[in-house]
């Protein structure tokens, strides 16, 4: 997946300024970059704009569950 003209951010929650977090990019269209901000050369994830939506959603809600393996 080409992710050039991405434009990635940290949340504001994240603790080091950043640096132990995960950076997102929302600016292209149909599709939502996620990488690893101390390896910003290395590879990213990539979703659809509805499913990070979803994803976030239950992040910011706190409705993730965990489930044994």
């Amino acid at each position: 997946m080409d992710l050039t003209g991405a434009v990635w951010r940290t949340s504001t929650r994240s603790d080091n300024g950043g640096a132990t977090c995960v950076e997102v990019a929302t600016n292209l269209p149909h599709v939502v970059g996620v990488r690893d901000s101390k390896d910003r050369q290395g590879p990213a994830l990539t979703f659809p704009p509805a499913a990070w939506a979803v994803f976030a959603h239950a992040v910011a809600h706190a409705s993730l569950t965990s489930h044994p393996c």
